[in-house]
């Protein structure tokens, strides 16, 4: 080590420190390039939720631009997502995750580390009755360590506005940060008492501790909630969702 700093105490000393520092910021400009080029290769955009909340019929009125009659998917369904006034050719991988829960597991962990978006889909109509499950499946997303590593933005999407029994977004969020600080709770009861090499290392703490969830404290994944209709046939049906998946292009 001695023999490395003589170097920069010769005669050419200057010289070699001069080349060292342009090295280092070389060398700093070449890690944020490989850093945007890995961020900007994940195009991918995630369709999540229960079973018969609507994700595959979304996903075919995203893919072909029209209504098709869908059935319960076992296996992940891909399209790309081309906006009407795309440029240089952008585009999104659209990945339809099957609703049911053991499936749902499999495929978010096969694709988390292609995720650049998700669109979190819920069954308004129902909401009421599958609230706890659908509070299950939001959470295990907003607290998993990926997912807060990657950053995707997520979109809450509550689906089925065209019925008149459909709960409103504002409703939806309400209730949804309540049932999160109830699991936030109960969670943290389960594994109180058990030392770190027992708990989950796939999860991180949701929210902010010491004060109740609010999906504003979130930092790691940026949420937005919309109302939208999968199965209405007029475009102002998906205009938000068609907006959001244009800014992330």
């Amino acid at each position: 080590m001695e023999n490395v700093f003589s170097i920069f105490r010769g005669p050419n000393g200057t010289i070699f420190a001069i080349i060292f520092a342009t090295l280092i910021v070389l060398l700093t400009i070449v890690l944020a390039w490989v850093i945007g080029r890995s961020r900007n290769k994940r195009n991918t955009v995630l369709l999540v939720g229960l079973s018969d909340a609507g994700k595959t019929l979304l996903f075919t009125r995203l893919y072909y631009n029209k209504f098709l009659a869908t059935h319960t998917s076992i296996k992940e369904n891909k399209g790309s997502y081309v906006p009407e006034q795309a440029q240089d050719g952008k585009f999104l991988e659209l990945i339809d995750v099957p609703g049911n829960e053991k499936l749902r597991g499999k495929f978010i962990g096969q694709f988390k580390d292609l995720a650049r978006g998700i669109i979190f889909v819920v069954d308004s109509v129902n909401f009421t009755r599958e609230l706890h499950a659908v509070a299950e499946c939001l959470f295990d997303i907003l607290s998993n360590k990926t997912f807060n590593k990657l950053s995707p933005q997520l979109l809450i999407a509550c689906n089925k506005q065209d019925l008149t029994t459909a709960k409103s977004m504002n409703v939806i969020k309400s209730q949804l940060a309540k049932e999160i600080n109830t699991l936030r709770k109960t969670r943290a009861a389960a594994v109180k008492g058990l030392d770190e090499q027992s708990m989950s290392r796939d999860e991180v703490f949701v929210g902010q501790k010491g004060k109740d969830f609010d999906f504003a404290d979130l930092r790691a994944i940026k949420v937005e909630i919309i109302e939208c209709s999968a199965k209405g046939e007029a475009e102002t049906d998906l205009k938000d969702v068609h907006e959001w998946l244009n800014k992330l292009i």
